[in-house]
C-alpha cells in the first residue's frame, strides 16, 4: 500500500470490520440490493472520517458517517 494513503486503508479496513459486526446476517441478505461505498478523508496521521453510503441502483438508501483513529483503533459512529 502506498505510504501516502496508509491512515485511509486502515480507516476503511475498520470501518469495513466494524460494518460487517453490526449489520450482521442482514448486510449478506441485502449484499444483492445495497451495495455500500466507502471514502475515508484523512484529518491527521491518526485520524480519518469515513462515510459508508448504500445504494440501491442509483437511489442512495443510507448514509453513515464514523469518526476513526486508525492510532487507538477506536471507530466511533457520527450522530448526525
Amino acid at each position: 500500500a502506498n505510504e501516502n494513503f496508509s491512515v485511509e486503508i486502515e480507516a476503511l479496513t475498520l470501518v469495513m470490520d466494524q460494518y460487517k459486526k453490526d449489520n450482521g446476517v442482514e448486510i449478506e441478505l441485502d449484499l444483492q440490493n445495497k451495495k455500500p461505498n466507502y471514502m475515508a478523508l484523512k484529518q491527521d496521521e491518526c485520524n480519518a472520517t469515513v462515510k459508508v453510503t448504500e445504494k440501491t441502483g442509483l437511489e442512495i438508501v443510507n448514509t453513515e458517517s464514523f469518526d476513526v483513529n486508525v492510532c487507538k483503533k477506536e471507530v466511533n459512529k457520527i450522530i448526525n
